[in-house]
């Protein structure tokens, strides 16, 4: 992990529904290389957070950058320059259902090169390799497990090389075995290819194993109550509900 460079930027972020505010004033940085977890309760607004942090709205007032490129106020090629420096995995994995794993692989490379289809397919094969699914190549979504679904979503996340990877509660739904194994993939992923992943969760076992900080999002101030590595969360910080959540001591989802 490189702790010296920001490659993304919030910046005094507001996020509103209408009139309901969601999110107040939100400042926080990623550094590359790093895995970054946003977490909180129940109504929080972490997934509102993900949501402006890969360009699908618009805050209401503030900025979000990726290197020095703002996601908010970026057009046309600029935008779709930027749009390719990160991959996205949703929380139900979000497959095409009609198509296998492969397809599913291939269409950000149908969607953003020029490559031919064998050379889609050689690369959709090595992304699948890497999340342990090569021999999954030609079943259908419906045809594995909700593990292996959210292996191949991120397989799919890969395609285009990105530098940064947003995933959207990796680990819900899943058995404590098999999200074991997710996590350990994405250790793995952020170790060998130095990706940055941003991970939306609340799933403390994942939260104390991946994450190397953690900014804790809060539904009654719409702020940031707490940012820093999850054990010293735990141990040291000076909100009782911070350190209750951190011990299952309510305040979780």
């Amino acid at each position: 992990m490189n702790g010296n460079e920001t490659i993304i930027k919030v910046e005094n972020m507001t996020a509103r529904y209408g009139d309901r505010l969601v999110l107040d004033s939100l400042s926080f940085g990623v550094n590359r290389g790093e895995i970054f977890v946003i977490l909180g309760g129940s109504g929080c607004g972490k997934s509102t957070m993900l949501k402006h942090m890969i360009g699908l709205y618009k805050p209401a007032s503030g900025d979000i950058k990726i290197g020095d490129v703002s996601i908010v106020n970026a057009n046309g090629a600029e935008r779709d320059a930027l749009i390719r420096r990160f991959g996205v995995m949703y929380q139900s994995g979000a497959l095409f259902g009609s198509m296998n794993l492969l397809e599913n692989v291939c269409l950000p490379l149908e969607e953003f090169t020029d490559l031919k289809r064998e050379a889609r397919e050689l690369i959709a094969r090595m992304k699948l390799s890497l999340v342990g699914l090569a021999e999954y190549a030609h079943h259908m979504p419906s045809e594995i497990s909700g593990g292996m679904k959210k292996r191949a979503a991120i397989a799919r996340a890969m395609a285009l090389d990105p530098e940064i990877l947003f995933l959207d509660e990796p680990s819900a739904g899943l058995d404590p075995v098999t999200a074991d194994e997710l996590d350990e993939l994405i250790i793995r992923l952020s170790r060998t290819l130095n990706i940055t992943f941003v991970i939306v969760t609340h799933e403390l076992p994942s939260i104390y194993k991946i994450a190397d900080r953690v900014i804790m999002l809060d539904a009654r101030t719409k702020k940031i109550i707490a940012e820093g590595k999850p054990g010293e969360l735990r141990e040291i910080h000076e909100d009782e509900w911070v350190r209750n959540f951190f011990n299952r001591k309510g305040g979780g989802e």
